[in-house]
């Protein structure tokens, strides 16, 4: 399997397999770093590696669970307040946002195992159908992306670079 996972094979463990990594480099990102190191802005944006992981694991719940009806554990939307899904919260710790990540994941991934990749669901702030394929190709890419952010933004904080630790 190496590091590139499954490489040949069933579509919908390929593609999970993907998200997963992706989702394990994002937790990787704050591996090392105190509170402060976690929440500090790193752009004219205030982009900060916490409000990346609280998110994405506000888009967990809203493609994976909203999108086919299944219970959410996060937030509702606030038109008011836009980036509320990318902005920690005082009281909200480190442990905290990383905890609402794994829960997110966890029912992300019960809605992936539940459903067949042709599996529709109704977008509910578009209104718009998907399949379960398509939601899993974007949060591929919602994930590298962010990821790729966060490189980044690491780097500018302590040096650390890489995908995942070695050895």
């Amino acid at each position: 399997m190496g590091n590139r996972g499954t490489v040949i094979g069933d579509e919908k463990v390929i593609l999970l397999e993907s998200l997963e990594r992706h989702r394990d480099v994002v937790l990787w990102k704050l591996q090392g770093l105190d509170e402060q190191q976690a929440r500090r802005p790193m752009t004219p944006t205030n982009t900060n590696l916490l409000g990346l992981v609280k998110h994405l694991a506000t888009v967990e719940y809203g493609w994976f669970c909203e999108t086919f009806g299944r219970p959410s554990g996060a937030p509702a939307h606030d038109p008011a307040d836009p980036e509320a899904d990318i902005r920690p919260e005082p009281h909200e710790s480190t442990a905290d946002i990383v905890a609402f990540h794994h829960r997110a994941r966890a029912a992300a991934n019960a809605v992936i195992a539940e459903l067949d990749l042709d599996a529709t669901g109704t977008v509910p702030w578009t209104g718009e159908t998907v399949s379960l394929r398509w939601v899993l190709v974007h949060m591929v890419e919602e994930n590298a992306r962010h990821a790729g952010h966060m490189d980044i933004v690491r780097e500018l904080i302590d040096g650390a670079t890489g995908f995942l630790p070695t050895g």
